[in-house]
Parts: C-alpha cells; structure tokens; sequence
C-alpha cells in the first residue's frame, strides 16, 4: 500500500538537504499530481537555495584571499548621509567555515530581514564591534573624520586583534593593521555585509528609541534622512539636539 501524500508531505518536512535527494528518487514516479506538485515546489527551493550559496561564495573571494588570515574583520558605516543622528560604524569577524544565508549589503534587506539576520550575526560571528560618532562631533570634524572615529572605536571594541581589515571604500587613518578598501564592498565581503547590517540595524534602533523622546519629527520612518517631511518638520519646530548643524544650515530661514 503506498504511502499517503501527508506522510509524505512529512517526510520531506522532516528531510535535510542532503536526505531530499533520496526522496526524489523513491517518489520521482509516483503519478499522484499532489506528490508530483510536492517534488517540484521543493526542487525549486533546492534550486533556489543552489543559487544563493554559488551567490555567497562570490561574496567569500576576498575572504579566501586573505585566508592565511586567523581573524578577518569587516568594517562598514551606516548614517553618513542623514541630518539627524549618529554616524554608526560596524566591526565583525566571522568564523571561515560560517555560512548565513541571505547575507547581503544591508540597503538591499528589508527592515525585518535586516533584523533577523542581526540576530544571526550576533549568534554566530567571532567577534562585534560597534562605534558611533554624535551629532556634535560630525559637525566639530566633518562627516568623513567622525565617520573615521567611529569605525576606529568599533574596530577597539572587538575584543580580539584583526589581522587584516575588508573596509568598504575607504582607509581608515591611525589603524596599523593591514586595510583591503573595497568599492561597493558590502555587496562583494560576507563580512563588510555583515558589519553593514550591524551598523544599520543598531543605528535604526537608535533612531525609533529618539522619536519616543522627540516627537513630531518622525525620526522612526525617515531615520533622520532628508526627507520632506522631515525638513517641514525641522522648519516649523525648529532643530534638536541630534540634528546636525552643518546638514540642515542650508535650508534654515534662520540662523542656528
């Protein structure tokens, strides 16, 4: 008596990558349209899953380059361009053989995919480094200086000593270790990616815990960027605390 298409629904429920396999063959014949609808919708995902890991290790050549390498460290930032809030920067080792799927940069996830893979990296990455640079110090020694601050303090709180540095774009003064600049590299490094949605995750956080305390300004859905709303807000309440001077001086009918 063959086997009911629930159990094995189940079956297949219960199965690994590497057990599908063997279910393929011993249900490949069977006619039933539901078992035959089954097999299908999870070889797509079998395919789909086949793409995002050739996709990863795309993601990994930089990371195999400096293999010899006991810790590699991706550095990315996130807030360079908003007229509110911090500028955060994000440090992160992870394992070699560390695989999270769906690593990307971070302006590529949603907000709950952003989320869900911080998690991830928390759990899994050898070591995390968070560093941030005020309002107030963007606007004392430029963007690009507290940009630089900020990754430096991240790089600090690791905890362990980088051997070598994957940064995206830029290189950072004052650092001793060796720096790898990578244009775009939060879309080329698993580990840039990874800083970059430590940055941004912890950034936005930051940003929602702000709008409780300064209403009206809508600082939990624009994060602080330039958005319409954002700048009709600043001209009718006036600037706060976290708004950065040197940004919003242009389109201020007074001077602050």
């Amino acid at each position: 008596m063959s086997k009911s298409i629930a159990q094995i629904k189940e079956e297949f429920k219960q199965a690994g990558d590497s057990g599908r396999e063997e279910l393929y063959r011993i249900y490949g014949g069977d006619s039933r349209a539901g078992v035959r609808a089954l097999i299908s919708r999870y070889q797509k995902k079998d395919e789909a899953l086949a793409a995002e890991r050739r996709r990863l290790a795309e993601m990994r050549k930089y990371e195999e380059q400096y293999s010899d390498c006991r810790f590699i460290c991706g550095i990315d930032e996130a807030g360079r361009g908003p007229l509110a809030g911090p500028v955060v920067a994000g440090a992160v080792i992870l394992p070699a053989d560390c695989e999270i799927l769906f690593l990307n940069d971070s302006k590529k996830l949603s907000p709950a995919k952003r989320e869900q893979l911080y998690s991830e990296i928390m759990e899994k990455a050898v070591a995390v480094g968070v560093g941030m640079a005020s309002p107030a110090q963007i606007d004392e020694i430029n963007i690009l200086n507290a940009t630089y601050e900020a990754m430096r303090e991240a790089v600090a709180k690791l905890g362990v000593q980088p051997d070598v540095l994957l940064n995206d774009a830029v290189t950072i003064p004052e650092l001793s270790v060796l720096q790898v600049p990578i244009i775009k590299g939060d879309a080329k490094s698993v580990s840039i990616a990874a800083a970059s949605i430590i940055a941004k995750v912890t950034r936005d956080r930051l940003m929602v815990q702000y709008d409780g305390v300064l209403p009206g300004y809508g600082f939990a859905q624009h994060k602080g960027y330039g958005s319409k709303e954002h700048i009709a807000a600043i001209r009718k309440l006036g600037p706060t605390p976290i708004h950065r001077r040197t940004f919003i001086k242009n389109f201020m009918d007074t001077e602050i």
